[in-house]
């Protein structure tokens, strides 16, 4: 079972407010958090405020490192990642649509990485974020 964080309690929205806000994009949030928390455990969810969304944003991490970010959105979520050098490379010829690399090659370069925040709406979506989970966390 997952490790979850108690630091950021009171940041952490209702899952009725998060039904609320996701819509029907809440099955897929809840099975890409169940597939991070299977696929790399122990996983900790911590959750942070954020002026861009009243709900904040969760970040699952695993061993002091985060796999990725999940922001509610109204209707939809957005999923973050930060790639350093060896994954953007592993993104670049992977077989992801063509319209996450151009996003990762538009993105500004970082000491960290290169970040991305990609719309998750689908099945889809929901399997192009596993594939970029399982680059960031092989590198």
């Amino acid at each position: 079972m997952a490790a979850k964080s108690s630091a950021n309690q009171s940041s952490q929205p209702t899952d009725q407010a998060l039904a609320r806000a996701l819509g029907g994009t809440k099955a897929l949030w809840d099975e890409l958090i169940g597939h991070i928390e299977t696929a790399y455990a122990p996983v900790t969810h911590r959750w942070s405020q954020s002026k861009a969304t009243p709900l904040g944003f969760l970040r699952l991490i695993r061993k002091e490192r985060t796999i990725l970010y999940l922001l509610p959105r109204e209707g939809h979520f957005l999923t973050a990642y930060v790639f350093g050098e060896k994954a953007t490379a592993a993104v670049r010829t992977s077989d992801v649509p063509a319209a996450v690399v151009t996003a990762l090659n538009e993105a500004r370069a970082y000491a960290e990485g290169r970040g991305i925040r990609l719309e998750t709406r689908t099945a889809k979506d929901l399997a192009t974020m596993k594939k970029l989970a399982a680059i960031k966390m092989a590198h």
